[in-house]
């Protein structure tokens, strides 16, 4: 069980998003022992580990806020405080990949949850960020009664393919998300 005081020590003293809050009190009573959407999970990482391998730079890191693991192997969701904009509601959220690859998934939390709703891992490269099933896709225990709540929580509906929510955000900030990028990393 994660508890909201530790999980609030990834956003660096700014208040956690209620969308968040809500979303932990459901991963800690609903879907404590398994999973809502395949490979996604609320984490606390203050040591910024995988960031730093991007860059140590004390601006690009107090500028993303990761919050939660993406897939199994260490890819992670982040705030992207762009603009220096410190409403986490309001901020793009940016997936950053294990063997790679950085990119925009939604235009704010609301549509991240959306995008759980589609119950897969993200495959995210140096290229592109997008989710697929397999012909053996089965959902996770807990995905129906995922969608259920969020409909119920926040009145957002699951999404058939997450990817035109990432391609309408990636056109809305991308470009802008890669130049600033450039600033701290360079292939």
């Amino acid at each position: 069980m994660l508890e909201l005081s530790e999980f609030a020590k990834n956003f660096n003293g700014l208040a956690v998003p209620n969308e968040l809050t809500k979303l932990l009190e459901f991963q800690n009573e609903v879907s404590k022992d398994d999973f809502y959407s395949d490979g996604f999970e609320l984490t606390v990482d203050t040591e910024k580990i995988g960031l730093k391998t991007y860059s140590e730079d004390e601006i690009f890191l107090n500028s993303i806020m990761e919050f939660a693991n993406a897939d199994y192997t260490g890819s992670t969701y982040g705030f992207w405080l762009r603009n220096g904009n410190k409403n986490l509601s309001e901020t793009p959220i940016v997936a950053f990949g294990s063997e790679g690859g950085f990119h925009i998934i939604a235009e704010n939390i609301k549509e991240l949850l959306q995008v759980l709703t589609f119950d897969s891992e993200p495959m995210i490269d140096w290229d592109e960020v997008s989710f697929y099933k397999s012909e053996d896709y089965e959902p996770r225990r807990f995905a129906e009664v995922y969608k259920d709540w969020l409909a119920e929580k926040f009145d957002l509906q699951p999404v058939e393919n997450p990817n035109f929510l990432i391609e309408k955000a990636q056109n809305k900030y991308q470009a802008e998300f890669q130049k600033w990028m450039s600033r701290y990393y360079s292939e």
